[in-house]
């Protein structure tokens, strides 16, 4: 569950940027991901890739593409947003 929550920021975040930047479609995203922990656990790549697919239905973001390269340190970074 912790990792939907992030998820949800992270699409936020995505969904902003496609609005100020005119984006119709929302193709990709880069994003990087350090050693999170909520409630205990860490959070994964996979379920963040998998929970942001969820979100972003019927969204300019449906069907994106997610890479998530893991970093060092305790915090997330979008690194590159593509679209149309």
């Amino acid at each position: 569950m912790h990792d939907l929550h992030e998820a949800d920021k992270i699409l936020k975040v995505i969904l902003d940027y496609a609005q100020k930047n005119n984006l119709k479609k929302v193709t990709k995203a880069v994003m990087d991901l350090g050693s999170i922990v909520e409630h205990g656990e860490e959070l994964m790549p996979e379920n963040i890739k998998f929970n942001i697919s969820m979100l972003s239905r019927g969204t300019v973001a449906e069907g994106i593409e997610v890479d998530v390269n893991k970093i060092k340190g305790d915090s997330w970074m979008l690194k590159e947003i593509e679209g149309e």
